[in-house]
Formats: C-alpha cells, structure tokens, sequence
C-alpha cells in the first residue's frame, strides 16, 4: 500500500523513528516553561477520516481509530504509548493522475508506539520504540532523545538519534523482501524572549538506504539511497488583548532526490467563555520536482506511461508526490474544557493541490488538482 501523503513525499513509514523524534523533542505549542513532571496521567481516545480525491476518481479513504495513554511514574519517571488501527480503501493512479488503470486496493494498518521517559533537575532523556504494521509494509524503530535546560530555564537545548527498518512485500509481487534502513539526528533549541515570546530552531537529517520505489506505480525506478533535511522555525506570541496565542512556522525541506519544499503555517488559538477555545490555521506548501519525476509527456514509439527515450535502468518516476506544485490546507479545531478532568476537541479541514500553485517555479503540468478533507474527533480524560 502506498503511504497516505498530503504534502511531503518522503517516502517513509508512518512511524519511523524520525516521526518519534518529532514528538519527543519539538514541545508542543512551543511551551514558554521549563519542562516539568507531570502530576496527572491522561487518556485520549481519537477518530481521524481522511478522504482524498481529483476530477473522476474518488481515491483514498481512511478511517482510524486510536487510543493514547501517559502517566506519571515514581516521581521523577512517566511512560506513554499509543495505538491505532487504520482501515484504508479505495484507488491511486499508477502513474500520473491518469483515471484509467487506477490501482484499486484496500489494506488494515496496526500500528503502535511507547516511550518512557526520565526527568532530571534541568532536562529529561526519552527512550522510544515503535512497531507499524500491514499487509506488504512493516516498520520497527526506535529512539533516543534529551534535553537540557540553562540555569534561568529561558533555553531549552535539544537532541535525538533514532533508526528505522522497514520490510517491503506488496501483494503484486513485484519485489519479495525489501528492505529500507533509515538513521535520524535531530539537534533544537528553544529561546524565552519574553513573556510574550518563545521561538525554536530545529535540524534534523535522515540518511536513508535501500528501496524507495513504490511497487504500486509503473514506471518507477528510484535511487537506493535519500538523504533528507529538514530546518523548521516556531514562533508562539502571547496576545495580551485577547488572551490568545498566535503560532506561526516555516519549514524548509530538501532531499537528495532534488526535491526542495516550502511550508508556511499559521494559526491563532483563542480561548473563549465557559471553556472553549477555537484554533483556525492555515498551510502554505511548495514544492519542486524531483530530478527524475517526467511531466505527462510520453514515448512517441511505446506511449503511456513510458517517459522520452525510456530506458528500465535510468531512474524515472510519474508518481505526483514527487511533482512540482503548490498547496494550501485550511482547518478549525474547536476544543471544549468540560470541566477540571474532561475535555473533547474536533478538527476539520481541507486541503488542495495544483501544479499552478507551485511558488519560486514552475509547477508540473499535465495533473489533476488534488482535493483532501480530515475530520478528527478525541475525547481527552486526566486523572
């Protein structure tokens, strides 16, 4: 089965090790204190349905419920560890945006992960572990990730290594077990400018070997190895006048493949009466073409898919996640405090892209936008 990308076409698992690392070491909201032990445990329990289609094809459709789990232990300790379950159906191009010869596929993903996690005075060291598995596709890695504060608490410095290996089997048969190793380092740092201000720089780098084609796409012939970096900037504002927070990002991503990408993000929490709080974001995304992606212009003699002058041991991919084009994603997620120990929340949002869109360049011809919408549920219980 092919990974579920809205944006980024890194072709890693949903739960390699470079994914704990994000957890464990980008602090949510981008928090203006110094990390702490909680005091209460909490459980969430959420529902996610992505839909995804373009102009004659209703293509991928997933439903995922999940379950997660923290809890503090002994003091100085805390553990937690999450599961779901994704049931995926529908159908992709196997080349391009073309209708005709759309893959149908349906496929079940069980996936989980769990790390444990020890407090120090001025910082913390995580290890994690993560198992995702279906039926041609399956993924171990684990994770090691601390990080240690200045004296005044205003700094926060970070640091992570993790190791993914992923087994590769589609029921096409195309390849019988692949492999793909991948290796990630992540270095951060967090900054308190002020009471209002809180701002974090973070690298990270993943050394990928192995097979990155994807079995489900004709022609698609990639390199064995991908080296990705990655260098994201937060910036949280306190608003004084409504008590909200506003969150803004940039991230910039390159690959060895020749894909370069630009995300803008923004959105403005603002807490209302009687519990409620309302989270409106938007997404800007570009990005450029891989090196060997070819637009939807075919070999005269052999004709479709085949790109000009086709050769089966040159790389050549028509896969649309490595194309040149432009994105925007809107969403609203409304939370509701119920009270001291209760809480739910629900997202909704849309997501659109067209080669047109492509900023800094031209984007790729020849495809068909690209139409998305995710609904999320949770209900969130502390004790």
């Amino acid at each position: 089965m092919e990974p579920i990308k809205t944006e980024t076409p890194s072709a890693t698992s949903p739960f390699a090790a470079s994914a704990i690392l994000a957890a464990a070491l980008l602090l949510p909201g981008v928090q203006a204190q110094a990390e702490a032990l909680p005091t209460n445990g909490v459980i969430s329990i959420g529902y996610l349905d992505y839909k995804d289609s373009q102009s004659g094809l209703d293509r991928i459709h997933v439903k995922a419920p999940s379950v997660s789990v923290m809890a503090p232990v002994a003091g100085v300790w805390s553990i937690s560890a999450s599961a779901v379950n994704d049931d995926v159906s529908g159908a992709t191009p196997r080349y391009h945006s073309a209708v005709s010869g759309a893959s149908r596929m349906s496929d079940h993903r069980t996936a989980g992960d769990v790390a444990v996690k020890r407090y120090f005075d001025r910082g913390s060291l995580t290890v994690g572990a993560a198992y995702s598995s279906e039926d041609d596709y399956l993924s171990r890695a684990v994770s090691l990730s601390g990080t240690f504060e200045s004296e005044d608490r205003n700094t926060t410095w970070s640091a992570g290594i993790g190791r993914a290996n992923d087994e590769i089997n589609p029921t096409n048969q195309i390849v019988r077990d692949e492999r793909k190793h991948s290796t990630n380092l992540l270095l951060g740092v967090t900054q308190v400018l002020g009471k209002a201000d809180v701002v974090q720089v973070t690298l990270a780098h993943d050394i990928g070997k192995g097979y990155f084609n994807d079995p489900y796409k004709f022609p698609d012939n990639r390199p064995r190895s991908r080296d990705e970096s990655t260098l994201l900037l937060r910036w949280n504002h306190y608003v004084e006048a409504t008590g909200g927070t506003s969150r803004t990002s940039y991230r910039y991503y390159r690959d060895s493949f020749g894909v370069r990408g630009h995300t803008l993000g923004q959105e403005f929490v603002q807490p209302l009466a009687d519990g409620w709080t309302v989270t409106p974001e938007v997404r800007l995304y570009s990005q450029r073409a891989a090196d060997f992606y070819f637009d939807p212009v075919y070999d005269q003699a052999l004709g479709q898919p085949f790109p000009p002058g086709y050769s089966p041991s040159n790389f050549a991919s028509a896969d649309y996640r490595l194309s040149g084009f432009g994105a925007v994603t809107l969403g609203l997620k409304v939370s509701k405090q119920i009270d001291k120990d209760w809480s739910v929340d629900a997202k909704v949002s849309a997501y659109q892209q067209r080669g047109s869109w492509r900023a800094f360049g031209s984007g790729s011809p020849g495809l068909e936008p690209l139409r998305a919408r995710t609904i999320q549920l949770a209900v969130n219980r502390t004790w």
